[in-house]
């Protein structure tokens, strides 16, 4: 699967458990939905992906992508310390300058 360089480096940090690696995926005023809790900025989301790794200790393995416009749907298999792991999520992307300006997490 040939990903785009922002969302393979995504993955990479988010099976690395590096949560200022993954932060700097993001846009400095970038949006994070998941849980049903919003993460604004950098910031934000580099404190929510430390927390959500320590906890779900979760690894993301890509299994479907597409792409239109500036606008990316990634299906990962997602397997971690949760009920019913492993699980297929969808992250929808938007990305403007190479980086990720928004993400939403869902089921």
């Amino acid at each position: 699967m040939n990903l785009p360089k922002v969302v393979a480096d995504l993955v990479e940090t988010q099976n690395s458990f590096d949560s200022v690696a993954y932060a700097n995926c993001f846009s400095e005023t970038a949006i994070v939905f998941d849980e049903g809790k919003t993460h604004n900025g950098r910031k934000e989301i580099e404190c929510w992906i430390a927390n959500s790794n320590e906890r779900y200790k979760a690894t993301i393995k890509p299994v479907g992508f597409e792409e239109k416009e500036n606008k990316i749907l990634l299906i990962a298999e997602t397997s971690g310390n949760f009920p019913g792991s492993p699980i297929l999520l969808t992250y929808h992307m938007e990305i403007a300058d190479e980086l990720i300006q928004s993400l939403k997490i869902a089921g």
